[in-house]
């Protein structure tokens, strides 16, 4: 591997440093060391099966994955190669229905006429009331004794 040249003298870089200049040499010829080397297949295996599980298991469930791919790694290891690869859960959230549009209860008259001009303070007040919390639950309009 052919590195560019140095703009400032390696004596010099090696002194402000304070790093031999053997040392300096042998780190440049030095072959990536065994655990660099299997961090490099882990970042592989990770980002296969990020992609291979649509990019929503966290590092724990993508431990297992590894697992079985046959890589063993600790989550602490899988969080840290995820984060230097820039990964992350997709969050994915199902749409889920809040109102029942299909109920049959009388339904208030609209005295504001979706007029929201007041002559006078006080004069309209508007509020959503959807869900009541309760003791019990959650009170929906649509439950009886509820009005």
């Amino acid at each position: 591997m052919t590195m560019p040249r140095p703009q400032y003298p390696v004596a010099l870089l090696c002194r402000v440093l304070e790093v031999s200049r053997s040392g300096y040499y042998a780190w440049r010829i030095r072959r990536p060391s065994t655990r660099a080397q299997e961090n490099a297949r882990m970042e592989v295996a990770i980002q296969a099966a990020h992609v291979r599980t649509r990019q929503t298991y966290r590092p724990d469930r993508l431990q297992a994955e590894l697992r079985d791919d046959g890589f063993s790694a600790e989550v602490s290891r899988i969080k840290r190669l995820r984060k230097k690869l820039g990964l992350r859960c997709a969050q994915i959230h199902r749409f889920r229905a809040t109102t029942n549009s299909k109920q049959r209860l009388p339904v208030a008259d609209d005295r504001v006429a979706q007029t929201f001009a007041a002559t006078r303070p006080n004069e309209i007040w508007v509020a959503d009331i959807t869900d009541v919390p309760a003791t019990e639950g959650w009170l929906a309009p649509d439950t009886p004794g509820v009005s």
